[in-house]
């Protein structure tokens, strides 16, 4: 198992260093979730969606098929209930009022902007383009 975080960790720094900042980025606003569980209980349910199901999701795909476009899937599964569920509550998020707030906000737009790169390489393996 640890060979397989090691090797997936190896190719992300590998591919273009955007993306490697981007995913250390979107892992230091996932990872603020658990404090922030604490305290609401959106931020137990982003908790397990980014920091477990996700990527359970993504070392399988990993695992059968490498380093390619399709590990966007765990993304889409994992995090696809979860922002509905967000959206549907964002009349209690207390932006105003809230860091808790602030930060759903925050992680909200790195999941939605996360998930329109997810979608595009999908669709684009599913279309036969490899990394």
């Amino acid at each position: 198992m640890l060979d397989l975080l090691n090797n997936f960790s190896a190719d992300v720094k590998a591919g273009p260093t955007w993306v490697y900042y981007w995913v250390n980025f979107m892992g230091l606003v996932f990872v603020l979730s658990i404090p922030f569980a604490f305290k609401r209980v959106e931020a137990r349910w982003i908790a397990l969606s980014t920091l477990v199901v996700a990527p359970i999701i993504m070392l399988v795909l990993y695992h059968k098929l490498g380093y390619q476009r399709v590990l966007g899937w765990g993304h889409i599964i994992a995090w696809t209930p979860v922002l509905i569920y967000l959206w549907k509550r964002k009349t209690t998020w207390r932006v105003q009022e809230t860091w808790t707030g602030k930060w759903i906000v925050l992680t909200v737009i790195v999941m939605l902007i996360s998930l329109a790169f997810d979608v595009t390489d999908v669709v684009r393996y599913a279309l036969g383009h490899s990394m």
